[in-house]
């Protein structure tokens, strides 16, 4: 379930209140007639099953209510209610799998934004990734993906698309491009610096690395984890599932294929920085594509319920 606070111009109540009451899947209407201060107006909330929650939003939004007043949305983890429990079981579909809209591309929005912070996990990642590549360590290689936040930017990515929303866009592909420019051009120097040490060498970088050796060969397989990945990571942020996020992070080649380039461009190997440039943009390219076509499908899904998420009119 999810709670709803509105802020209503006063004028706008009833309807409100009307569309609330009209809408499966709505249980615990609260009316506070003059409550808001700023902006002004009444406050209500009610509670609402997941799956009639985008639907009952884009009305609110309709009436223009976030333009007048205020929509704010939390989640409920504990609700001992049995009215809640039939408002459940009438709301069509289920509850894993309804997205909502304005929640994802909020989450995406702030994921994808470029600020220190992500150039810092990014960049940090990349070069726990260059020892593992360096050293054929696989455990150091997962850590880095697991560090990575790229799939933030890759998220809102998808959700620009499906959405038609330029700026996401943009500010998604500016994360991801200044991100990776930014983590490489670190790591080079990172390499350098282990090269002067001793810790790196271009015979540990050129040697065989049956652990590693995949992040520049790209190949089929690379694209179709790439597939599999950006589905997994779409549906595990539409249906609130982050914790296969983690899963999704450590299962592409993106912050490793970024790192062996890095260190191959160090070391003046062309060979090993073109093949892992094209299996990073390999694996972009395929989570964009896959995350993309995921949504769509979820949205087509979702179109066919819209029908059935308004009470019929009384006699």
């Amino acid at each position: 379930m999810l709670h709803l606070r509105l802020i209503t111009p006063a004028d706008r109540t009833d309807e409100v209140i009307r569309l609330i009451d009209r809408t499966v899947g709505t249980a615990h209407l609260v009316v506070l007639p003059g409550a808001a201060r700023d902006p002004a107006g009444d406050v209500v909330m009610c509670d609402v099953a997941r799956e009639a929650g985008d639907g009952l939003i884009r009305r609110l939004q309709a009436l223009g209510i976030d333009s007048r007043g205020a929509i704010t949305a939390e989640n409920i983890d504990l609700s001992l209610s049995t009215r809640a429990d039939v408002a459940e079981e009438e709301a069509p579909g289920e509850a894993a799998d309804a997205v909502l809209w304005e929640q994802l591309e909020e989450a995406t929005h702030e994921e994808s934004t470029l600020s220190i912070t992500y150039v810092a996990f990014i960049t940090l990642a990349t070069m726990i990734a260059a020892c593992g590549v360096v050293l054929d360590n696989a455990i150091l290689i997962v850590g880095a993906m697991a560090v990575g936040p790229e799939f933030g930017p890759l998220a809102g990515l998808c959700t620009a698309i499906v959405q038609r929303a330029p700026r996401l866009a943009l500010r998604s592909l500016i994360a991801l491009l200044v991100g990776f420019a930014v983590a490489m051009a670190v790591t080079v120097g990172f390499s350098w610096v282990m090269a002067a040490f001793g810790q790196f060498s271009e015979g540990k970088l050129e040697g065989a690395r049956p652990n590693t050796g995949f992040v520049y060969a790209p190949d089929a397989f690379s694209f179709v984890v790439a597939v599999l990945a950006g589905i997994a990571g779409m549906l595990s942020l539409t249906s609130a599932k982050s914790g296969a996020l983690v899963g999704v992070a450590i299962s592409v080649t993106t912050v490793p294929a970024a790192a062996n380039a890095a260190v191959a461009l160090s070391f003046g190997d062309t060979g090993q920085t073109v093949g892992s440039s094209e299996q990073l943009l390999l694996n972009l390219f395929g989570i964009v594509v896959a995350g993309t076509l995921t949504l769509l499908a979820q949205k087509a899904l979702w179109a066919t319920q819209r029908s059935h998420l308004t009470k019929p009119e009384g006699p």
